[in-house]
């Protein structure tokens, strides 16, 4: 199979999740600015989602550029990559809902793990497909950039329960060392 539909697949989901998380915001009742104030948590939640979708999305569209062939193992671990960033609005409903507290805060790591370890898997397995010198092998390196995420996902997830506060700057932390546009693909991009 080639890479086209799988991204193709792949662009439709992620379109869907950031439709379901604006269409969960709610609509202030008033027409004031001190109307705005009680849906500014879920607007910042919304936020932090919509800047993390974008990033698994944008790295996964790099990598796809990099690959050359898909398989049945390919196409499941995007789909377990996708599950993780499907259950995005569901956590941030619950931060939206609940306010910043330390159980809907942990949850989001959680989910920000698992995306990130599927994406690991997903990178292993187009390794696995286009063989040991594959593009993609080469243009990943030493992961340096996914290890700091996983590690700091894991201690915000910990920390959410002394401070949630903490938790979400961590989060905010990561994804702003995620903006830049992941650029070892781009070396390696073939023609």
């Amino acid at each position: 199979m080639r890479t086209e539909r799988l991204n193709a697949f792949t662009d439709g989901v992620m379109a869907i999740v950031i439709t379901i998380m604006v269409l969960e915001l709610p609509t202030p009742q008033g027409t004031d600015f001190r109307s705005l104030q009680p849906v500014l948590p879920l607007l910042g939640a919304y936020l932090l989602a919509f800047v993390n979708v974008g990033i698994f999305w944008s790295n996964h569209h790099h990598m796809m550029q990099a690959a050359k062939h898909v398989d049945g193992r390919v196409l499941w671990a995007n789909n377990l990559l996708i599950f993780f960033i499907t259950l995005i609005p569901l956590v941030i409903r619950w931060i939206g809902e609940e306010g910043i507290e330390p159980l809907p805060v942990a949850s989001y790591g959680a989910v920000l793990v698992m995306a990130a370890l599927s994406y690991l898997v997903l990178e292993r397995a187009l390794i696995a497909v286009d063989g040991e010198h594959s593009v993609v092998r080469e243009a990943v390196g030493s992961r340096f950039k996914e290890w700091i995420s996983l590690t700091s996902y894991g201690a915000a997830m910990g920390l959410a329960f002394f401070s949630p506060y903490i938790s979400v700057a961590i989060y905010i932390a990561v994804s702003a060392m995620w903006l830049t546009p992941d650029r070892r693909f781009e070396r390696w991009r073939q023609p």
